[in-house]
């Protein structure tokens, strides 16, 4: 009888695992960036990347690993066209519902910097990185 109990339970077991990668949840691509990397220079660079989904929010900003989440936050109205987020050595702002600028002031940190922006829509994430050279 266990014999058939287990030989019950991994037929079930081997046919439940797929190859899908996927997690259940995960919406496609819905924001499609125009660029999801990008190098700046020392001095103070900027960067216009556009959309071609409308529906997106600036989840989270995170510079050399020290992330800031911007999501449900009070002075930020995600649901407006266009608003801006400013931090210490960077500007981010949503121009419109299909252009994100981004602006970092000149590195003089003597490091190189990395910035990552999380843009969220639904279930689907997605990341511009943005490596300043540095001094």
């Amino acid at each position: 009888m266990n014999k058939v109990i287990l030989l019950i339970l991994s037929a079930f077991l081997i046919s439940s695992c797929s190859d899908k990668e996927d997690p259940i949840g995960q919406w496609d691509d819905n924001i499609k960036l125009s660029t999801k990397s990008v190098g700046f220079v020392v001095k103070s660079d900027s960067v216009i990347i556009t959309t071609e989904g409308d529906w997106w929010w600036i989840d989270d900003i995170s510079i050399n690993g020290i992330s800031s989440t911007y999501y449900n936050r009070e002075n930020i109205d995600f649901y407006s066209e266009s608003y801006t987020i400013e931090g210490d050595c960077y500007t981010v702002k949503r121009c419109d519902k299909n252009t994100l600028f981004v602006k970092m002031n000149e590195n003089v940190t003597g490091q190189k910097r990395k910035m990552t922006i999380t843009l969220e829509a639904g279930d689907y994430f997605d990341h511009v990185v943005i490596k300043q050279a540095s001094n």
